[in-house]
């Protein structure tokens, strides 16, 4: 089998990939990233792009070897074959282009940089259909407990993801000529959470309303015009989809009831460590038997984009039910700066949904 999958890498590449994934990788907190590029100078976009040029092989390499070696199959899945060949062509891509020596060398390769953060968007629904693959051809007889294995490799795949995809798209967005006010690349340094979470809030309700034609209404508690530094792209991420589960189970509860429907309440709370945004809802919540599944990437009942009947040009449509990776990837990016979210549940009543953001800045990103 293994001959067959290297047919189309030749051996060198694999042993370049294998010294490459061998070297150290290092990690850079928000609060670097958004010092080093409040000056986006020509000398600090080189500087970001010679650092990105040995960084991003190392991180990819690290991806690659480990999709060579999961457990159960997992790796010889067509799906999982296509993610590795991504990650293969953009290590190539990385290793083929030649010293960044000057303005040109780093506009060229900010271009390159930018085209394999296109070639990579499809990671997750692919990845999560070589999980359903996987499921499929398993003997459903037997429980999969150390199924732990892949959710772990899972875990530790999509956080170098969203690094890989913050350290890119902070450095594409920093050659921006007009940024935005108050923003540092993908860093806003005064974001209001109140505001991001309406606007979430909101998108998620649209949602809600086109499959149900109604939708519970969301109450914002919080000073709107309290600021933190924070990546608006990511909270909104985790606040949507917060905000959809919680209109969804509400709206489930409530569609043959005479009751109206109660509104979800969000709360952002300002600490000295952390901001926490808490998103409350009345909408039965969960058996407590059922809360350790929620993080887990092997369970969703609910219909994966990209699954083989449907068009791949579709895929970008979000749905209520999403592919139930949702909660576990936004706990991911909660946890990428620093933060966490944690979910309680009152069977019988409500869920309450606690993200944790931290305020510092300071702490590394985790490097798995």
């Amino acid at each position: 089998m293994a001959a067959k999958i290297y047919e189309s890498f030749p051996k060198r590449l694999m042993e370049e990939v294998h010294r490459w994934g061998a070297m150290k990788q290092t990690g850079v907190s928000l609060r670097y990233m958004m010092e080093f590029g409040s000056r986006p100078t020509l000398r600090n976009l080189l500087i970001s792009a010679q650092f990105l040029h040995k960084e991003l092989p190392i991180r990819i390499a690290r991806r690659a070897i480990e999709l060579e070696s999961l457990p159960y199959g997992l790796s010889q899945k067509p799906a999982v074959l296509k993610v590795r060949d991504w990650y293969l062509d953009s290590f190539r891509d990385l290793r083929s282009f030649s010293e960044i020596k000057d303005t040109s060398d780093e506009l060229e390769f900010t271009q390159m940089i930018k085209m394999i953060k296109v070639r990579h968007n499809n990671v997750v629904p692919t990845m999560a259909l070589g999980v359903q693959q996987l499921k499929k051809s398993l003997d459903p007889k037997i429980d999969y407990e150390d199924l732990d294995e892949i959710h772990q490799f899972l875990d530790r795949f999509y956080m170098s993801r969203i690094g890989i995809r913050m350290l890119i798209g902070q450095h594409v967005a920093l050659h921006d000529p007009n940024p935005p006010p108050d923003c540092v690349g993908y860093i806003h340094t005064k974001m209001s959470p109140v505001e991001v979470a309406r606007i979430a809030s909101e998108d998620a309700r649209s949602i809600c309303l086109r499959e149900y034609g109604s939708a519970p209404d969301v109450n914002i508690y919080g000073d709107p015009n309290f600021t933190f530094p924070y990546v608006p792209l990511h909270l909104h991420l985790m606040v949507f989809e917060l905000v959809k589960n919680s209109l969804r189970a509400v709206q489930e509860r409530f569609m043959d009831s005479d009751k109206v429907a109660p509104s979800i309440r969000i709360i952002v709370a300002d600490g000295i460590e952390d901001v926490t945004i808490k998103v409350s809802d009345e909408g039965g919540g969960i058996p407590r038997s059922g809360l350790p599944r929620i993080f887990t990437y092997l369970y969703s009942t609910a219909k994966n984009p990209l699954d083989e009947h449907s068009d791949l040009g579709t895929a970008n449509v979000a749905t209520m039910a999403g592919y139930g990776y949702g909660l576990p990837i936004s706990r991911l990016y909660a946890r990428y700066f620093g933060g966490d979210m944690q979910i309680i549940s009152m069977e019988g009543y409500g869920t309450d949904a606690y993200l944790h953001l931290s305020r510092l800045g300071d702490s590394q990103e985790p490097l798995p």
